[in-house]
């Protein structure tokens, strides 16, 4: 059976960020998961979590998805504190990976985590500011733009899956059905 850890790395902020869009979000996924035959743990982050069980998941699953929403260009401040607390135990990787008597080991490859991970992500900015020049982004695409966070992955050893991502979510117009249809064919992509 395959394992997923579904992380939820929400912060609640009232008016503007109450949560709804990556619930519904994760409830989509965690059907999809049940449906497939995965074997799931989840964790949300804002409602607190024990280090030792964090470390433990981590380790435990082949899969990993990581929903947030997307605050100043970055994930919420409780997310990174999650990833500073949890991964900073040294379970994760067995150094930077560079050697003293092996040149060919480079910084990033002392990993030790083994499968896939993969980033839902909710934007106020609308996808045309990305893979754009003249856009805000100055040309970077939606994966570059989150650079940080596919690094702390990669770090662990883990390799990337497709990124799901829902764009100008305070414009008033989301279909949210349609989005959701979106992220079950990404999530078809990846994991079957």
């Amino acid at each position: 059976m395959k394992k997923i850890l579904i992380i939820n790395g929400h912060q609640y902020y009232d008016v503007v960020a109450k949560g709804e869009l990556t619930e519904a979000i994760i409830n989509r996924a965690k059907d999809f998961f049940d449906k497939n035959g995965f074997e799931v743990k989840y964790t949300h982050i804002e409602k607190g979590y024990e280090k030792s069980e964090e470390i433990e998941k981590l380790e435990w699953a082949d899969y990993l998805l990581f929903q947030y929403p997307v605050y100043w260009m970055s994930m919420p401040w409780l997310a990174k504190k999650y990833f500073d607390e949890v991964l900073t135990q040294g379970k994760h990787y067995a150094s930077d990976g560079r050697s003293r008597s092996d040149a060919s080991k480079t910084y990033g490859s002392g990993g030790l985590l083994k499968g896939k991970y993969m980033l839902s992500l909710t934007y106020n900015c609308p996808t045309s500011e990305f893979n754009n020049k003249d856009g805000f982004f100055d040309g970077l695409s939606l994966d570059e733009a989150n650079i940080a966070v596919h690094k702390i992955f990669q770090f662990c050893g883990l390799e990337p899956l497709e990124t799901y991502s829902v764009h100008d979510i305070f414009k008033g117009n989301m279909d949210l059905e349609a989005e959701l249809k979106r992220l079950d064919v990404t999530l078809e992509k990846n994991f079957k």
